[in-house]
């Protein structure tokens, strides 16, 4: 049996996204039992010119099931602002990603293999095949972003640690 597309890209996402998940529920549960303002996280950054934790979470979704639709559309773009940046809204917004992600069957992915594309933004278009997308751009930007929504919270005290990240390890059965 081959490793393929979907292995390498969309089940990764989904078991990082499903921790992404469990690391905002434990921020809210934190903020909550410590008296804190959540809405404020929301806007947290780790240092002044990085981008907020509302832009973190829409990464996740842009650079996972985002990636998977740039690819089918043939073009990727950097993401939209989100319209609602609450941390309700990102609780949801990941929960839609995780749906949207069980959803893509293994062979839509696959079949992409060796698809062109391309990354634009005003000034810039990157060529791109399927695979070279997500391996080399796609899937390092989001684990960067999923990695600073983490370290944004544990910068704020919520008690998290290296197994809340990793999430499920695929291990051998029978």
């Amino acid at each position: 049996m081959t490793f393929t597309l979907y292995d390498a890209s969309v089940a990764g996402f989904l078991r990082t996204t499903e921790a992404i998940a469990g690391i905002l529920k434990k921020g809210r549960e934190h903020y909550h039992a410590q008296g804190l303002d959540l809405e404020s996280v929301t806007e947290e950054r780790l240092c002044g010119d990085m981008l907020p934790l509302h832009f973190q979470i829409n990464s996740v979704r842009h650079h996972s099931i985002g990636a998977i639709e740039g690819i089918r559309a043939r073009s990727f773009s950097p993401p939209k602002p989100l319209e609602k940046t609450d941390y309700t809204s990102l609780e949801e917004l990941v929960a839609q990603t995780i749906h949207d992600l069980k959803e893509i069957e293994p062979d839509e992915v696959n079949e992409l293999y060796g698809k062109d594309m391309k990354f634009t933004m005003p000034g810039l278009e990157l060529p791109f095949t399927a695979e070279n997308f997500l391996m080399s751009f796609s899937i390092p930007n989001y684990f960067f972003h999923a990695t600073t929504a983490y370290d944004i919270l544990r910068m704020k005290g919520v008690p998290l640690g290296k197994r809340d990240f990793v999430a499920r390890p695929v291990i051998k059965r029978g």
